[in-house]
């Protein structure tokens, strides 16, 4: 999502409405790509190489002094909380930053962390925290009520107009202080599920991040928060180290005196990591379907999580015949999706009934299901008048979508659209895109669910006016999307829970009827650790890992 999901990177935040789209170097800046990591290291630390474990590298003996862990997705994406979406980044950021309130890695149930309670009237249109006495940064500075004011006064600046901006615009007025240790957030309208949406804001320091470039060396990985574990070190593209900060006292205190998270995009050497007598790592994410078996004979956990994860098609509506609903409906109808999960998918997966998976509260059907219908597809096509269509997928590189891609080609071939497949890294992907915005169609995945499980939240992640997802489909202008659009903004402000839901539908099937930038399939993600050397571990059904509440084993 990183990609999002490992596959698209906080370069991809909303964009003021009339702003040009990102250039190149605009993404790679966001991207992580331009970040000075040697100046980064010298500053965060003298821990600079992997950190080893302690015993017999946690196949039994002495409890585990250091976790290492390996990270399916890259590391050298932002780490900027407030615009990324990489899977790495934002999955560490939960261990070093705290928002006022954060949520359970499985059920989202909001909890108080930087704030010392949850709001009294979920309700009310004003909530009052008061922060926690004795917060400190990892620097040793105070928190103060001046962070959290700067903090949201970038989330919400439409100039900046951050990634995180678009969860937050539509229902949060403005944050002001009551005094130094209280503020309070005026609302435009009750709006209950701000709860669990305030872990998305991170509470970051004034004096740190209010420097000049600061801001770009955040993209590029300096992190200072306020949590249980301060980054050490930082080496894009190969690891990122931590260890446990002495001056927390917050909720989720550090079980492990020092963590070293190995970013393996590549699939064999992340199973190598973690499997036979010699494994390195306690616990990886991002698992192989093929490999579930081998590890599970070895001795490891291997458990998933479904959720909102998924492989989607966007398509570029400002290049014709991508503009005609029915071409693109068309393409959607000819995957043989039951195939796609069977062959790529190893059988972990689902083909989309909706946006949202079949494990969300808001989800029903959508009322265009895109089933596998090749005879629908060609009818489409002769309607639409297209005769002689020829398509250039690109797509991202992630190990399991690469999986998927053959059985997308077969399927377009068949119906008479002759297909080439271009899987690339993400930055790569997105330069051509911002180099030529002649292309036509991409694969990729994502997965919203990184942020929180409400279909609000989930649309706006790449339904947003001015978003840089809608720049890349050309599609924002049009009518429908007005439609879209409006529907969303009454469905937000909406405080009858059924009235809601229907406008959430009425929404969810016009971007199912639409088909602009739509899932094929929903999958599961799994994770794999060694239960002689930590103990509960929850399986995410999102990309990354939590450990905050995890434990070592002790024999």
């Amino acid at each position: 999502m990183t990609p999002l999901s490992g596959g698209i990177s906080g370069a991809l935040a909303g964009r003021p409405p009339g702003q040009p789209p990102l250039d190149r170097r605009s993404f790679l800046r966001l991207s992580g790509a331009l970040g000075a990591a040697g100046a980064l290291t010298a500053s965060l630390g003298a821990c600079t190489g992997p950190p080893s474990t302690i015993g017999t590298g946690g196949r039994g003996g002495a409890a585990l002094d250091t976790l290492t862990a390996v990270i399916g997705y890259g590391n050298d994406q932002s780490w900027d909380p407030t615009q990324t979406a990489s899977a790495f980044s934002m999955a560490a950021n939960h261990h070093i930053y705290e928002g006022l309130l954060d949520t359970d890695p499985i059920t989202r149930a909001p909890y108080p962390a930087l704030a010392t309670a949850l709001p009294a009237d979920l309700t009310a249109t004003t909530w009052t925290f008061t922060l926690r006495d004795g917060a400190t940064w990892h620097d040793g500075e105070p928190v103060t009520v001046e962070d959290v004011l700067f903090t949201f006064d970038r989330v919400l600046d439409p100039e900046v107009n951050t990634l995180a901006r678009s969860f937050f615009a539509s229902w949060l007025e403005g944050v002001r202080a009551v005094d130094e240790r209280t503020v309070e957030l005026d609302f435009r309208f009750p709006f209950p599920d701000a709860a669990p949406r305030l872990t998305i804001a991170k509470i970051m320091p004034r004096h740190v991040f209010g420097e000049e470039g600061a801001w770009d060396r955040a993209t590029g990985g300096l992190a200072v928060g306020s949590g249980p574990y301060r980054q050490t070190a930082h080496h894009p593209k190969s690891n990122t180290t931590f260890e446990a900060f002495e001056g927390y006292n917050g909720p989720r205190h550090p079980a492990f005196r020092a963590m070293n998270w190995r970013s393996v995009v590549e699939a064999a050497p992340r199973v190598a990591a973690i499997s036979g007598n010699s494994a390195e790592a306690q616990i990886a994410e991002n698992i192989p379907y093929a490999n579930v078996a081998q590890l599970r004979d070895e001795g490891l956990q291997v458990e998933g999580g479904a959720g909102m994860n998924h492989l989607f098609l966007m398509f570029n509506t400002e290049n014709p015949p991508f503009d005609d609903v029915r071409v693109r409906q068309a393409l959607l109808h000819a995957i043989d999706t039951e195939q796609l999960i069977e062959v790529g998918l190893k059988g972990y997966g689902r083909a989309a009934t909706s946006f949202l998976d079949e494990n969300n509260p808001a989800h029903r059907p959508a009322a265009t299901v895109y089933r596998h219908d090749p005879d629908r597809a060609r009818q489409l096509l002769d309607e639409a008048g297209v005769t002689d269509l020829s398509i250039n997928l690109m797509a991202v590189n992630v190990s399991w979508a690469v999986d998927c891609l053959p059985t997308i080609k077969e399927s377009w071939d068949a119906i008479g659209v002759p297909t080439t497949l271009e899987p690339q890294e993400t930055s790569a992907l997105f330069t051509k895109m911002d180099q030529d915005r002649a292309y036509q169609a991409v694969a990729a995945v994502s997965n919203p669910n990184q942020f929180g499980l409400d279909a609000d939240l989930i649309l706006r992640y790449n339904y947003t006016r001015g978003g840089l997802w809608m720049s890349y489909t050309g599609w924002e202008g049009s009518e429908a999307a007005d439609e879209l659009f409006a529907l969303m903004d009454r469905a937000t402000e909406e405080s009858e829970p059924e009235a809601r839901l229907q406008l959430t539908h009425q929404a969810l099937d016009l971007v199912a009827e639409q088909a602009v930038l739509y899932p094929v399939v929903h999958n599961e993600l799994l994770t794999a650790w060694n239960p002689r050397a930590i103990t509960g571990v929850r399986a995410q059904p999102y990309p990354g890992i939590n450990v905050l509440q995890t434990g070592a084993v002790v024999s």
